[in-house]
């Protein structure tokens, strides 16, 4: 009885080996290949002009605290304790301007981002769709999930053109 269980488990193990080995995978980098293409170099673009002035006021109010803060180090100790509380308070103010514009800008370039990969969805799934059926594959793995793999089988370039089609 030992014997036959043996046989058996043997022969599904080949087979399954044999059906594992004619699974074609290719390997793709989605995100490298997404944010290559020309409609995000064009949407990168955008998205600089269009936070440009909020950019501009991060990085203002970012230079602000930087010189209260080394202004309150250097004269600090010569300062009398209502000039040293008052600097003080108006560092804390800009730190805290500072954190809200700077959330504030992150969050808003987030959302955007998000909208973009939302909208390029389509687009990179019929890609992904043409690579397994011009490559015969069964599979596409993102290269996040993979250890190696054969050059000729990273389809990433492939993919980027055709997402610039």
């Amino acid at each position: 009885m030992k014997r036959l269980s043996a046989i058996i488990g043997a022969t599904l193990m080949a087979f399954s080996l044999q059906a594992a080995a004619e699974t074609r995978i290719g390997v793709v980098d989605l995100r490298q290949a997404l944010f290559s293409s020309n409609d995000a170099q064009v949407f990168s673009q955008k998205l600089q002009q269009d936070f440009a002035g909020e950019e501009a006021k991060v990085r203002e109010a970012q230079e602000k605290a930087r010189t209260l803060k080394d202004r309150l180090e250097k004269d600090g100790a010569m300062m009398n304790e209502s000039e040293r509380n008052k600097l003080a308070g108006e560092f804390q103010e800009t730190v805290q301007e500072f954190n809200f514009l700077k959330q504030r800008l992150d969050s808003t370039v987030a959302q955007r981002k998000q909208q973009f990969l939302e909208s390029a969805r389509p687009e990179v799934d019929e890609a992904v769709k043409e690579l397994l059926g011009e490559h015969n594959l069964d599979l596409i793995l993102p290269s996040e999930a993979v250890v190696y793999v054969k050059p000729e089988m990273n389809l990433t370039s492939e993919l980027l053109e055709k997402l610039n089609r």
